[in-house]
């Protein structure tokens, strides 16, 4: 769960992660929303996999990300019992 919290803590990742509530997008894609380099959001994707909150899927050439429902749902839950 370390890994969650870490992913979280940044505002990069968590735009990356809005921008794929949307629709599932490519690094390209994702890319045209950040004025960083491909080096470093190549960086934030590899937290966020690491940290299980989005899953990378290859269709051809290119590497398509979408997020992981199942983790946020549990970080979700962890959040709302701090609040009972």
């Amino acid at each position: 769960m370390d890994s969650v919290f870490k992913a979280l803590s940044d505002g990069t990742r968590r735009e990356i992660l809005n921008l794929l509530k949307k629709k599932d997008m490519s690094v390209t894609e994702i890319n045209k929303h950040f004025p960083i380099t491909m080096a470093s959001l190549s960086h934030h994707l590899d937290i966020l996999k690491k940290a299980n909150l989005v899953i990378a899927e290859r269709q051809g050439q290119y590497i398509f990300y979408s997020l992981n429902i199942s983790v946020f749902e549990e970080v979700m839950k962890i959040f709302l019992s701090f609040f009972k």
